[in-house]
């Protein structure tokens, strides 16, 4: 029985052509309610009076905080083989895109 405890169930994940080129992004807004986070993923150009969402993802308060888990860990892992992530500062962007998120 023990053995049986020991297997991990199996998940078959499909990735098409097009969800495998990915997204750029390189500015994320979150909002959250009490029951969901609301993340915006944005492509912001220099100089372009203009951004996009190009992508939302909305979580339950537990994946956020998996997720938030997971992305430490990988950034964890990461700065040990390839050194410490410089973080730079970054000029104040007016966020004025729209009404803040509600979910």
């Amino acid at each position: 029985m023990a053995e049986n405890e020991n297997k991990q169930k199996q998940i078959n994940i499909e990735l098409d052509e097009k969800t495998a080129e990915g997204t750029y992004s390189n500015l994320a807004i979150i909002n959250h309610s009490a029951s969901e986070f609301v993340v915006d993923f944005i492509s912001l150009m220099p100089g372009a009076p203009k951004a996009k969402v190009k992508s939302r993802v909305i979580l339950t308060p537990q994946h956020a905080k998996k997720f938030l888990k997971a992305l430490k860990d990988n950034v964890a892992r990461f700065e040990k083989s390839h050194g410490a992530i410089q973080d730079y500062d970054q000029p104040n962007i007016p966020m004025n895109f729209g009404p803040p998120g509600e979910a």
